[in-house]
């Protein structure tokens, strides 16, 4: 008990910002990624994940040396005209997938308990707005690693259905590729949704909470950290573990709906609790239970992170005060964003608007937006007038290069199928 408690105390922003890739957009990506394909797609978790684990090395390598958010490193060494596109665009895509995760929660508990749908959706946002605007960060980053472990509901799930795990061995190691417009569309929707803009800036601004909680900065933004090489260690092995999860999870999503809605022919979804409303009469009442309550608790990890995420972004864009550390009254402007995005997502629930299809089409978006940013980061990883001694090695660079020609390559090719 007392090895898993302090495993548990030593999981950081990389694990928490793996888990909150499993969010219930993308949840549906995923779901919806099994219900197409079959298990023809599951290599695509075991492909991503040391890509996305170099991503959010380096993404939190970034908030760790320089004391700085992403969107501050990138304001402070580089072209404004490169900043604020990524940053409206974070907060479009964000505040996108916030209402269609609030919406995936309140369909949830409306399955599950027979809860009214939007009195839970307003019910969810005040619960989570008291939460991030009201309590410690110590006590708030504590919730959101608990809440993580709601992924294992995922996981669960398989073993109440059956799965022919031959072939999803044999379609996870060697990869089956369809030179079809729908086939690469979702190959980009899932890199966009796993290697998400969004991540990026979240991950490097947690770091840097973290060392004003342990008195290693003063402020955000304020001066250069001392930064050890155990200090780099303990951040490689969080994230590594952080994506690890995440990409585990993903796999279990697609062989889910690959072996039930597959073979049932339900081939497109509208939301992640359509998914879960689905498999009841495919694989019993357990399964679709558990997939719901998947969806309710990385719902309530993933809300507060995509408001974070933009906030962050806007506020070190503009020069305003940020961190979650700071209280309400010290930081007005960056709340005010978490609070803006938040009630604008739930907004979307309410005007009859199904952004799940927009969301689909957001995160193509993304993993086309994605190659410049990458391209942004790892020059800044390089660059030793910013990360001095802490520049990437040799195997983060093989593996940056790797996902910036995976992407473009991805990008490209979709945009190659409209033409033909």
């Amino acid at each position: 008990m007392k090895i898993i408690t302090r495993f548990f105390k030593r999981l950081g922003p990389g694990f928490i910002t793996g888990a909150s890739d499993d969010d219930p957009s993308g949840i549906a990506t995923y779901a919806q990624t099994g219900a197409l394909f079959g298990f023809s797609q599951t290599w695509t978790s075991l492909f991503s994940f040391p890509f996305m684990a170099a991503v959010q090395t380096m993404c939190g390598r970034v908030g760790l040396v320089t004391g700085k958010g992403l969107a501050g490193v990138i304001k402070q060494h580089y072209s404004k005209k490169i900043l604020y596109p990524v940053v409206l665009l974070v907060l479009f895509a964000n505040t996108i997938n916030i209402g269609t995760d609030l919406g995936a929660i309140g369909a949830s508990l409306q399955l599950l308990f027979g809860f009214p749908y939007l009195a839970s959706v307003i019910a969810v946002v005040i619960i989570i707005l008291a939460l991030e605007l009201f309590i410690s960060y110590k006590t708030y980053f504590y919730y959101l690693k608990f809440l993580a472990f709601a992924l294992f509901a995922y996981i669960a799930v398989v073993f109440f259905i059956d799965v022919d795990w031959v072939l999803v061995f044999k379609s996870t190691i060697i990869p089956h590729i369809e030179f079809t417009k729908d086939y690469l569309f979702n190959i980009v929707a899932v890199l966009g949704t796993t290697i998400s803009p969004y991540l990026f800036f979240w991950q490097a601004s947690e770091e840097v909470e973290e060392e004003v909680v342990h008195h290693k900065l003063r402020q955000m933004g304020a001066g250069l950290p001392q930064v050890n090489t155990k200090d780099i260690s303990r951040l490689t092995t969080d994230t590594v573990i952080g994506m690890f999860f995440s990409n585990i999870v993903m796999f279990f999503i697609i062989i889910a709906a690959g072996a039930t809605l597959f073979p049932a022919k339900i081939r497109y979804l509208t939301s992640a609790q359509e998914a879960a409303g689905s498999l009841a009469p495919l694989a019993g009442i357990y399964a679709s239970s558990l997939f719901a309550l998947g969806i309710i608790g990385t719902g309530l990890l993933a809300v507060p992170i995509l408001a974070g995420s933009a906030s962050y972004a806007v506020s070190e864009a503009l020069g305003w005060k940020e961190g979650l550390y700071r209280k309400v009254t010290q930081a007005g402007g960056f709340y005010s964003i978490i609070v803006i995005a938040t009630l604008i997502g739930m907004g979307i629930n309410f005007i009859g608007f199904n952004p799940m299809s927009a969301l689909y089409y957001t995160a193509v978006i993304n993993g086309i937006v994605a190659v410049p940013l990458l391209i942004m980061i790892f020059h800044i990883t390089n660059n030793k007038k910013i990360m001095g001694d802490h520049t990437n090695n040799k195997r983060l660079n093989i593996l940056g290069i790797g996902i910036i020609i995976v992407m473009s390559i991805g990008a490209l090719a979709l945009a190659f199928t409209f033409f033909m």
